[in-house]
């Protein structure tokens, strides 16, 4: 087979598990535990390159991408300390909405510090991904970035190249964005990326298993904390709008019975400093069983949160590519509905799961 060339926007702790994690499942270097997929339509994590990247701190824009991936302010686990250099160097992105003003009055280890090189165009970053032959565009920008995602949704249609929403901004979700992928005859995965086994999968679970075994669910929490840039962008409530959204969507859609707003309480919750990328879910689930007797269930869930998202990317990225392959256009929508949590077609995980291995068979 041959190797699945990736460009990724936003070098941030997110694309540090990714890169960590393809230097980590190198064939022969270790064993695939953590993985859900070793191999998928022929290809393995060790076909996967980076060969474009950009960002907007000055940290990391000008360095090649295997050293970006620990500059500050990343502070994930580092479970491959000798990444290989890719060759790829970080050029300077697009800020557009990308920052928020709050993160000014952080400490500089704690936040972005906005390199002063000139941002691209469009041309500009169309033409690199041209050059670079990437075959997939993977969108790692801060929630609450909706100009500047549709700015790199725009170079991925004009380059053509499959695109990978990570984030919850509505892009494969949006019926226009939707059409746009497919009038232009691009793959698109999204939105919102699921962690392997997060806060968002469990509830999601959790609320199957009531309504499969005829619990009703009546009301429901999940308040999460972190210390990573994720969680400090996310500190002013303006930024988590779509993220709020994608996050209850995911819980309801499954449910057997649609509960009130009021009844319903799912997202980031607060900001803590010195928990860094270790992100903790508390998670509480109220109903009514047999008879109409009420009870509860508590769960306190801790989880690194970067590598917890970053072998789903890969089985992502592997998808994006088969869909390429097979001249597929459009949504993805096996691929969307069981890695990401707002797809434009809500599934089950178990029956999505079942979609995407169909899938995964056919190529």
């Amino acid at each position: 087979m041959t190797s699945i060339r990736v460009a990724v926007v936003g070098i941030g702790n997110c694309a540090s598990s990714l890169v960590q994690g393809l230097e980590h499942y190198r064939e022969g270097s270790n064993d695939n535990v953590g993985l859900m997929h070793w191999e998928m339509g022929g290809y393995k994590p060790s076909d996967i390159k980076v060969v474009a990247a950009w960002d907007v701190d000055r940290r990391k824009v000008g360095s090649d991408v295997a050293d970006a991936i620990f500059a500050k302010p990343n502070c994930t686990a580092i479970f491959a300390p000798n990444v290989t250099a890719t060759g790829t160097v970080v050029k300077m992105g697009k800020v557009l909405d990308g920052v928020a003003d709050h993160m000014s009055e952080f400490k500089d280890d704690r936040t972005f510090l906005v390199a002063d090189g000139d941002q691209p165009s469009k041309e500009d970053v169309v033409a690199e991904l041209k050059r670079s032959g990437a075959d997939v565009l993977m969108n790692y920008l801060p929630v609450g970035s909706q100009e500047a995602t549709e700015f790199y949704a725009e170079c991925a249609l004009e380059a053509g190249v499959a695109f990978v929403n990570n984030i919850p901004v509505f892009i494969a979700s949006d019926p226009v964005w939707a059409k746009r992928f497919e009038d232009a005859g691009v793959a698109i995965i999204g939105d919102d990326i699921k962690a392997q086994l997060g806060a968002t999968i469990v509830h999601r679970v959790l609320t199957d298993l009531f309504a499969k075994r005829g619990v009703k669910l009546e009301r429901t929490y999940q308040l999460n904390t972190g210390g990573n840039t994720d969680f400090l962008n996310m500190s002013n409530h303006k930024r988590l709008a779509s993220k709020k959204v994608s996050k209850t969507e995911a819980v309801q859609s499954v449910a057997a019975e649609r509960m009130d707003d009021d009844n319903v309480h799912i997202g980031p919750s607060d900001y803590v400093p010195w928990q860094n990328d270790n992100k903790v879910c508390f998670l509480r689930m109220e109903g009514s069983m047999f008879g109409g007797v009420p009870m509860n269930l508590e769960l306190r869930l801790s989880v690194e949160d970067s590598p917890n998202s970053a072998g789903v990317a890969i089985d992502m990225i592997r998808c994006a590519k088969i869909a390429r392959d097979r001249g597929i256009k459009g949504v993805i929508d096996p691929a969307s509905a069981y890695f990401c949590k707002h797809p434009r077609n809500q599934m089950t995980d178990d029956l999505a799961q079942i979609a995407v291995e169909e899938f995964i068979k056919a190529a």
